[in-house]
């Protein structure tokens, strides 16, 4: 088609677009739902299927239908494990939400948001603002862009009221090892970092957590969610979570299989309890889809008691209301633990928090409105559709005993929330088809005597059996075993974990590149234990990369325990992404002692190791380093300028403490990367983040919409063409500094400053000019750079 024939057809849709919105009442309507009808909030078998069922009170189903017609209020949730969480939750109860107060959005009262009474600490807030209202209105716009840049820099997640519930109900602490089934988008995986670093003291919990998903691009989803809290211990991995496979760990030279402290079983479900945010549900609902689904969620959740340590909490959730997908499931997992597994009393915590138990009897219905009481009335011919573990225990005793009042369903209605299910689950001892298996668990197969034990997934998780070879299988099969151990022995002396030498993994998505640990003995690291002055307790076993062969041009930090899993599992996992960078390749580097520089992303984390070329700065220094591209070193404080006087050109950590006789100032510790020029110095920290530092201090970075959009174009082309460049290995703030120290060589820093002020339009432009000699540099660098590593376009 050509551009004639589609600008034609374009005026065509316009001119129909316009005339449906005449006929039906409007333009404006027509132009802001995009010509699309707007869909019906009716769907009467819903309303027939839960009205049997009874799961809402007596007297209330008006409301409950009412308040799924409405849309769902926004919600945010303060990330809690940082050490400034206070001071954005002050920003925002005396700065935006004050903004709030009288505003009225197309004739409709703006409320006052209000905190959740049943998370802790005030540190989740929900307010009458819907996502629509909050993206298109003018007088929110400050708000909103508050909103997204904090959200951005992990200060703030924007997260549904509901979806906070199984986090908190897991009761992690810093030393649990925890697996997320399911875990993508990645909210609650958030949720649980937090909670291991809950002691902000210990760069490094014994604890982590391992988020898996069965899809590959989703698995991108979760790691840029997961890299936004900077955190060593956390681990995405791509796999069926109904089969996803048994890790070992080295303890004291022993092979152990690893058991989890916590799992959160947040599997996939029709998502009725949605419809307020997810509208297309009310259309395309039918009992059919918790029918489809139960079995896949059975499965999964047997997995998880599986691979869950005695005495530890599994929480099981979905977003429905339907007892298919709920009670089912959980019932039929309590009857074949065969007591091994109890549903935990959770009525005490959360206080606040509104709550219906879990209902005993419940009936069976077919998309056509055919109702089931027992499995014994199913016919023959929907016997595929509906199976057993579908039905509730009819064995009164047993039934009592599930205590399957213990579950939770929210009710939209009662806190004006989405609808939701939860249960938690205590084990108690053994799954009785795992009972026989070891604890100590070898690489497998392995000869025992004349036997050869084969490990095999079923339904059920990893049974041991027992098989009885021919003489030529066993000699072949040996010959297989030690060529393989070779491999994998020779791989983890080398400290490579990928997929082994000789098995070649077909699997959909991305190929990954391999996480190389750097040797004890690795000349790389002495130089640069030596400039920041380490201290000798730093984990330097711990540093990996994600390239074999080359230059190195990232580090990577993990922790002790991550470390200790990828070692052991590299041949059965696949791993999309772990651990945070620490320090980056500077291609001038090398002349001023160090080869490499400080990484903003994993500072916090190395910051109580570095002894060396820390410079101690005022709230003043900190305003100017953020707002001006190069400062000359007379625009800092003298305290500053005495401290950089002697100190060697190179990599600099730049900290700020507060001034308890200060109450005004900022009242959290900052740790920023820096590089100390000869005559000048800079702050690499991401734009995002810059921002978020100046709206602590109470600078105005507001900006408004119209000159976002009269560059947007721009913008697109720009990044495109980062993206470009990003492939080729090397991130914007190596390109910033590099052009950095290009400039102090050549033209001896001879640049252009201007003075911190607090006019919201200058410093936005001042920040967007760092991002912008960024970009810059990308061009000038890549075309000098050969031996580039790929593996920032993965995080």
């Amino acid at each position: 088609m050509g551009r004639r024939a589609r600008d034609r057809r374009r005026q065509q849709q316009q001119q129909q677009r316009q005339e449906r919105g005449e006929d039906g009442g409007g333009g404006d309507q027509a132009g802001w739902a995009g010509g699309y009808p707007e869909i019906v909030k009716e769907n009467e078998l819903f309303e027939r299927y839960y009205r049997e069922l009874g799961i809402v009170p007596d007297g209330e189903w008006g409301d409950f239908m009412a308040a799924l017609r409405e849309p769902l209020p926004a919600t945010l949730r303060i990330t809690g494990y940082r050490s400034h969480a206070r001071e954005i939750l002050h920003c925002l109860k005396e700065k935006y939400f004050r903004e709030l107060q009288h505003l009225e959005v197309d004739g409709q009262k703006i409320e006052m948001p209000q905190s959740l009474s049943w998370y802790p600490e005030e540190l989740a807030w929900h307010t009458n603002l819907s996502r629509k209202i909050l993206r298109k209105s003018p007088q929110l716009e400050k708000f909103h862009q508050f909103l997204v840049s904090e959200t951005e820099c992990g200060n703030i997640s924007r997260q549904e009221a509901v979806s906070m519930i199984p986090p908190l109900l897991l009761n992690v602490n810093p030393h649990h090892k925890i697996l997320d089934m399911c875990a993508a988008p990645g909210s609650k995986t958030a949720q649980l970092i937090e909670m291991l670093h809950a002691d902000m003291n210990d760069p490094f919990p014994k604890g982590f957590v391992i988020a898996n998903d069965v899809d590959n691009k989703r698995c991108y989803l979760l790691v840029h969610q997961a890299k936004r809290l900077n955190s060593p211990c956390i681990m995405v991995v791509n796999h069926d979570a109904s089969s996803i496979p048994n890790l070992q760990i080295d303890v004291d030279g022993r092979k152990e299989v690893l058991f989890y402290d916590r799992i959160l079983c947040d599997v996939p479900c029709s998502g009725d309890g949605t419809m307020r945010k997810n509208i297309d549900v009310w259309k395309k609902w039918t009992t059919q889809n918790s029918l489809q689904l139960h079995g896949l969620q059975l499965r999964i959740a047997t997995r998880g008691v599986e691979q869950l340590a005695e005495g530890g909490r599994m929480v099981y959730s979905t977003c429905s209301l339907n007892p298919i997908e709920n009670e089912a499931v959980i019932a039929s997992l309590l009857e074949k633990s065969q007591g091994a597994l109890e549903l935990a009393d959770v009525s005490s915590e959360l206080p606040g928090l509104k709550r219906m138990p879990g209902i005993t009897k419940w009936k069976v219905m077919l998309k056509d409105g055919q109702w089931f009481e027992e499995w014994k009335d199913v016919p023959s011919n929907r016997q595929t559709q509906i199976r057993p573990t579908m039905f509730p225990v009819k064995d009164e005793e047993k039934l009592k005993a599930m205590n399957l009042e213990r579950c939770l369903r929210i009710l939209p209605h009662h806190q004006n929330t989405g609808g939701f299910f939860v249960a938690v689950l205590i084990k108690k001892s053994p799954m009785p088809w795992n009972k026989s298996q070891p604890k100590v668990h070898q690489k497998l197969p392995q000869r025992t005597g004349d036997a050869e034990v084969t490990a095999i997934n079923s339904d059920n998780g990893s049974e041991p059996i027992t098989e009885e070879p021919t003489l030529d299988e066993n000699e072949e099969s040996k010959k297989k075993q030690e060529l393989q151990n070779s491999d994998t022995e020779q791989s983890k002396k080398e400290g490579v974990c990928g997929p082994p030498p000789s098995k070649k993994m077909k699997l959909f998505g991305f190929k990954e590149d391999p996480f190389v640990f750097l040797p004890e003995d690795d000349p790389l690291f002495l130089p640069i234990q030596k400039f920041y002055a380490l201290d000798p307790s730093f984990p330097k076993m711990n540093l990996l990369t994600r390239t074999q062969e080359g230059k190195k041009r990232q580090l990577y930090m993990v922790s002790k325990e991550l470390r200790n899993v990828l070692l052991n599992n590299s041949e059965k996992m696949k791993v999309i992404n772990t651990g945070i960078k620490v320090w980056s390749r500077n291609s001038d580097g090398e002349q001023f002692g160090c080869a490499f520089r400080l990484a903003q992303e994993g500072i916090y984390t190395l910051y109580p190791f570095i002894h060396a070329r820390i410079i101690n700065v005022c709230i003043e220094d900190v305003k100017i380093l953020l707002t001006q591209e190069n400062p000359f070193l007379s625009k800092f404080s003298s305290e500053t300028q005495k401290k950089v006087k002697d100190m060697a050109t190179g990599s600099i950590v730049l900290k700020y403490d507060p001034d308890p006789a200060k109450p005004d100032d900022l009242q959290c510790p900052i740790v920023l990367c820096g590089w100390q020029g000869k005559t000048s110095l800079r702050a690499f920290v991401p734009k995002n983040e810059r921002l978020h530092y100046l709206r602590m201090m109470g600078v105005e970075v507001f900006k408004a919409k119209r000159k976002e959009e009269e560059s947007q174009n721009k913008t697109g082309e720009e990044v495109q063409h980062r993206l470009a460049q990003t492939e080729e290995g090397m991130d914007v703030e190596d390109k910033e500094h590099d052009l950095v120290t290009k400039m102090e060589a050549e033209i001896g820093e001879k640049s252009s400053h201007s003075p911190v002020e607090n006019s919201a339009m200058e410093v936005e432009n001042k920040i967007e000019d760092l991002d912008q000699s960024g970009r810059n540099a990308n061009s000038h660098v890549i075309q000098e750079s050969k031996d580039t590593d790929t593996s920032n376009m993965k995080d």
